[in-house]
């Protein structure tokens, strides 16, 4: 486990990609943007992309409605 913070609250994660915190958020397949320590994830690049203790992450999903 590992220390991030996650949309402003710190949080525990065992995820070590952004693709693996994704799914441990339980947003997997859905569309979602990622920012980390301040820079965009492509979604292409989720898989690549290493977490690590301290990193700042901003995940932000889009919601239906009228």
């Amino acid at each position: 486990m590992m220390k991030i913070v996650l949309n402003g609250d710190d949080r525990e994660v065992s995820a070590a990609t952004v693709a693996a915190l994704i799914d441990e958020l339980g947003l997997a397949g859905q569309p979602a943007a990622v920012e980390l320590n301040a820079r965009v994830v492509p979604k292409r690049a989720h898989a690549e992309a290493t977490l690590a203790e301290g990193d700042r992450v901003e995940v932000v999903t889009l919601v239906g409605g009228g």
